[in-house]
Formats: C-alpha cells, structure tokens, sequence
C-alpha cells in the first residue's frame, strides 16, 4: 500500500509517499481502508520533531474509511460498514481508565506520533477506535472532525464547564479546531467573540454564528471585546496559541473566568501577573485531547446537525508535500483534507 512517511524530522522535504505492507488485523482490530484523512498541526509538529516519536512514523490522526477486514473479537461492525477513526488510544488498565477518565491515561497515545497514523491506504486500529459514519456526511467531512471536535469539546464542555449565556472567547476561527470550538460553543448557548486574519474567515465565523468577529492582526482585542461586553470581559478564552496571545487574553478575562488553553504554536513560554491572577480570580485550565465519552458526544451532535465539519481543500496523498506548505501558511478556513491516490 501507500503511506505518507518520515524517517527523519524536518521540513516538508522529509515527507515521503512510499509503498510498504498492508498491515493486518490481529484478535479484537479491524482493518480499514482509508477514503479520506485530514492533516492537523499535530502533523507538522511531528514532523518537525517531537521528542519521541517513533522512526519510521505515518503520519494523520484523523480519517474515514471503510472496514475491509477484521480479527477475531470483532461484533460491532461489519465488512464493509463506512466507518470514522477516533484518533486517540487508551491503555484501558490504569486509574484513570478504570475511572472512566481516559484523556489522564497514564499511556495514552494518539495515531500519528505514537503509532502510525491515517495517511495511507489501509490502517488496523481496535474496533473500540472506529464509529459508524453518519450517512449524512461524506468521507472527506468524516475526517475533518475528529481530532479537533474532541479537543474543543473537553476544553470548553469538560475542562471550563460553559454555560448558557456566558461569553466565549476564541482565537482563530478558520483553524480546525476553532471552527470547532464557535459551534460547541453556540451549540451550548453561549455567546460567542472570534477572530479572523482576513475578511474570508471573519465571513465564515459570521457564517458559523459568531456574535463578534474580529481582525487578530489590527484590531486592538482586549479592548474591544472590554467594549463588547460592557466592561465585564469574556467568561471563558480559548487559547490555543500561546506566547503571541497570552496577555492579550489573560486582559480580555473577566473577573472570575476561566482561561483554557491546549497549545502554543507561536511558543510555549508566557508571562503570568499572579497579582491579576487573584485579583480577578482566574482560573488557567491545561488541557489536552480527550476521551471515549467526549468524541461519542462530538459524533451525536455532528449526526443531529448541530455541528459541521468544514472542509477547506482537499489534496491526493502524493501531494502530501504541497498539502504541508498549504497548512503551515495558516490561510485555510476549516479542514485539509488528503485522498489515496
């Protein structure tokens, strides 16, 4: 088959597309041949260079597909059921498994970094990590949701617990999981403040039902959403990018609210003022993927409607290359998608 590889880290130019063994399917995993996987930056950060990570490594977290064959065990599907891939795995044995709290598992590990990944023809995974795709969606919208829909769910459901009619703050509303994280959030009935770095994806947050779009590259943030909320500040901020928007957001908080945070693609090292921190009482919440329960509700609220998976541009798996520079140039709106050749 054809896989989508790194055997050392770098840029792009270390991608290579490659023919290697069909996996097979061991007691209690199901083989799927992938129809569609999506690229995150989880994918450019691993290939960059993750401590860790496994060499040679097929890279993708999050696909779509249908099961061709399975291993002994297996009784929730079917050959030939249209299936999507939840893309985290748990060790099933510790504390916190045994608690139900699977996001704290102790081993922990996600298709992509851990083990082999999306981008190919075919993958095994455990029949626990596949679902039955929503008729409704297509391969390509199957894949767009996965990764990004569970980690902006435990961040804002799970981790800032958001009520109705509270303000939501959130960076960057044409990435994955921003696009994500506005319909959770005005699924949930909160209010909702984003931003765009041009006039397509402020459109698009417009589109998704923001009550307050902003430009992140002129717009002075904090003031503004001060402005918006009558001097009050936003509830909850969703921070996913880290050292460029830390003070900004810790600015824009109100008093007793809840910043959570999941990355740090513009860097990890940031500057707290503990004064403010309790002054204003806030709380700074980490957070990271998710667990069984949180992707099962990601997948009732995409069957029932309430949430879309958005994808932006779809690419063939030898052009696995351009598809890396795309994303890396941050102008998407939504999801890349990959396609077997």
């Amino acid at each position: 088959m054809q896989a989508a590889r790194i055997h050392s880290h770098g840029g792009p130019e270390v991608l290579q597309v490659e023919s290697i063994p069909e996996p097979e399917s061991k007691a209690g995993e199901v083989i799927v041949q992938i129809k569609a996987a999506a690229l995150n930056h989880l994918d450019i950060w691993v290939r960059r260079g993750i401590p860790g990570v496994p060499l040679p490594m097929i890279l993708g977290s999050d696909g779509a597909g249908v099961i061709s064959a399975k291993g002994d065990g297996v009784t929730q599907v079917s050959i030939g059921d249209a299936v999507c891939i939840q893309p985290l795995t748990y060790c099933g044995h510790c504390r916190f498994c045994k608690r139900g709290r699977e996001n704290y598992c102790d081993n922990m590990g996600i298709l992509g970094e851990s083990q082999d990944g999306t981008q190919c023809e075919y993958i095994a995974v455990p029949e626990r990590n596949v679902r039955l795709k929503p008729a409704h969606l297509s391969f390509e919208a199957a894949a767009a949701f996965p990764l990004t829909a569970q980690t902006a769910y435990t961040m804002l459901v799970r981790r800032a617990k958001i009520e109705p009619g509270e303000t939501v703050f959130i960076w960057g509303a044409g990435s994955g999981v921003g696009t994500m994280a506005i319909q959770i959030a005005k699924a949930k009935g909160c209010r909702i403040i984003t931003t765009g770095g041009h006039k397509g994806k402020r459109v698009h947050a417009t589109n998704l039902g923001a009550d307050l779009v902003l430009d992140h590259y002129q717009d002075d943030i904090a003031k503004l959403v001060q402005e918006f909320t009558d001097g009050c500040g936003a509830d909850v901020v969703f921070e996913h990018v880290g050292k460029a928007t830390w003070e900004a957001s810790l600015r824009m908080l109100a008093k007793g609210g809840r910043l959570v945070t999941c990355g740090a693609t513009t860097g990890p090292k940031v500057e707290i003022d503990v004064r403010h921190l309790f002054f204003k009482q806030h709380t700074i919440l980490g957070s990271t993927m998710g667990d069984v329960a949180a992707f099962d509700d990601c997948l009732s609220l995409v069957s029932d409607g309430r949430i879309k998976p958005i994808v932006d541009k779809v690419f063939s798996l030898s052009d696995i290359k351009q598809a890396h520079e795309y994303l890396e140039k941050s102008e998407q709106i939504g999801k890349v998608i990959l396609l077997p050749d």
